[in-house]
């Protein structure tokens, strides 16, 4: 066998323990991405239409990145009006760049077993001309 099979074969290889739970559901990465997006934080509204969320929803999965310590939510009046402001913390930002890296390796090892099972043949003819 060569090193490489045995490198892909290893126990646990494909676990991808560093998937974070808290970052991995559909909303909260949308509210994530936004945020890593928007440095300097966005408005509850904005940041609602961004992720195509409800008002309970978004407020729901705010309150679980701020109880991780990903999100922090200011509060405050702009022209008289209540203005909610959201931004990622620098903790959150590092948590959110490992997911990604995570998440890339998942893509890369699952292009390699693609190849591995079509043969570079066949990636050809899925490739845009």
């Amino acid at each position: 066998m060569d090193n490489s099979r045995d490198f892909h074969q290893r126990k646990g290889r494909f676990a991808y323990e560093g998937l974070d739970r808290v970052i991995h559901e559909r909303a909260r990465l949308s509210v994530l991405t936004s945020l890593v997006a928007h440095p300097r934080g966005l408005r509850f509204g904005d940041l609602k239409e961004f992720c195509r969320l409800t008002d309970g929803n978004l407020s729901r999965h705010l309150q679980v990145l701020q109880e991780a310590r990903l999100v922090e939510i200011s509060k405050g009046f702009e022209a008289n009006r209540p203005q909610t402001l959201c931004r990622i913390t620098p903790q959150g930002r590092r948590r959110y760049l490992d997911y990604l890296a995570v998440l890339e390796q998942v893509v890369r090892d699952a292009a390699s077993a693609a190849r591995l099972e079509r043969g570079p043949r066949s990636l050809r003819k899925l490739a845009p001309a």
